[in-house]
């Protein structure tokens, strides 16, 4: 089935049973891998979920700002930070971020397998604006591979749809042939991101396309293809 990641769904998502263990994610390895060396300054996780990226990215000195499109993503997010005594540390933003604009630019923009009501790349083209001169912009999210679209396919002919909560919800609980797999149209490419920013204006510093594994409930291991993009903003 096709989804349209819109207010209404992620709505659902974040008042299902499933979002209590979405809200106790770790932070995501390929955020602390790619800004640990960074120097902090502002940033924005746009489609925060649960907050444990904007959680992690407060703890190491950076002025965040967090904006999700579920109040219940943020209301799970905010009681994280007040357990983790940061609450008035972090700004917390309910938008579509489909349509939202800051009222800044900031020294780092990040997302994380964020999905709103638009195409994968204009959503990440949207965001890339939002960065400062000589900040960067950090895209984690899902590799599109070959035998997505087969697979995709194969769950509509089953009647199975992908239940995808932010970050750290991958397929369904009814989809478990093809557990772990994104929907296609939330899922993208190294190259494919790369080829919207503008070498006169952005000097990429990572493109890859990495995979790891997750352990889920009752001990399942699932591996999770990843792309990440990190790219320097130019004077």
């Amino acid at each position: 089935m096709n989804h349209t990641f819109d207010k209404s769904y992620w709505d659902d998502i974040w008042s299902s049973e499933r979002a209590g263990s979405m809200s106790t994610s770790d932070p995501n390895p390929h955020l602390i891998r790619q800004v640990e060396a960074l120097r902090p300054g502002s940033a924005i996780d746009a489609g925060c979920g649960a907050g444990a990226e904007a959680i992690w990215l407060t703890g190491a000195g950076w002025a965040v700002t967090a904006a999700d499109v579920a109040a219940g993503a943020l209301a799970f997010g905010e009681q994280r930070a007040a357990d983790a005594g940061l609450s008035d540390r972090i700004q917390w933003v309910q938008a579509d971020l489909s349509s939202w604009e800051p009222n800044q630019q900031y020294d780092l923009v990040t997302t994380h397998y964020a999905h709103p009501a638009i195409g994968q790349l204009e959503f990440y083209r949207r965001i890339a604006t939002w960065v400062a001169p000589k900040g960067t912009l950090l895209i984690v999210g899902h590799l599109h591979r070959h035998d997505d679209a087969e697979d995709h396919d194969h769950g509509q002919r089953q009647g199975q749809g992908h239940s995808h909560g932010h970050g750290h919800g991958h397929g369904s609980d009814e989809d478990s042939e093809h557990e772990g797999r994104p929907p296609t149209e939330a899922s993208t490419t190294a190259a494919a991101i790369t080829e919207l920013l503008d070498g006169d204006i952005w000097e990429i510093e990572t493109a890859e396309e990495p995979q790891r594994t997750m352990t889920g409930p009752g001990g399942r291991v699932t591996t999770i293809h990843d792309v990440v993009v990190r790219a320097t903003r130019r004077n």
